[in-house]
């Protein structure tokens, strides 16, 4: 069955005038879902803006593979001091039992995790930059260009997950 759950995320920091660091939310991230195709529960499963499917990390015995999962709708609003991400992603679900695990899969993992991806552009270096934020780490957050150590973001609070079907 078709399964969609609503990702968002928001990040507070200067994010225009001096310093400005063009940062912006990249369009790819990373979910724990649990894949009917390798049978295990709890896989992370990278997913990009505009392919019409996804990687599950799969295991040892069962390495990194396609799977049905995709973004389908990748909104972000930016003012002054915000900047707040709204995800929608599509994934295909069936029942089974974790085959290293004997537990039932659920249509969004028991423990859910997010980690979004940001990029900037430095303009004092010259270079970009990257940096993510995830659901499992302690707020708030503040992260720095790695080229200049110029503010660029805080999260104060973890992406949420909510499973909409």
């Amino acid at each position: 069955m078709l399964r969609s759950v609503e990702i968002s995320a928001e990040l507070t920091g200067p994010l225009h005038g001096e310093g400005f660091h063009n940062l912006h939310w990249d369009k790819r991230l990373e979910l724990s879902l649990d894949c009917f195709i390798c049978g295990r529960g709890r896989r992370t499963t990278s997913i990009h803006y505009g392919l019409e499917h996804a990687l599950c990390s799969g295991d040892d015995e069962y390495p990194e593979h396609p799977t049905a999962a995709r973004i389908a709708a990748f909104d972000v609003t930016k003012e002054r001091e915000r900047m707040a991400l709204r995800a929608v992603v599509d994934y295909w679900w069936a029942p089974f039992r974790d085959a290293k695990r004997d537990q039932a899969a659920t249509a969004l993992s028991q423990t859910p995790w997010i980690r979004l991806h940001l990029g900037y552009y430095c303009p004092q270096a010259r270079q970009s930059g990257a940096f993510s934020i995830q659901t499992n780490v302690v707020r708030p957050i503040r992260d720095t260009c790695g080229h200049c150590d110029h503010l660029l973001a805080t999260s104060k609070d973890a992406p949420t997950i909510r499973l909409l079907t």
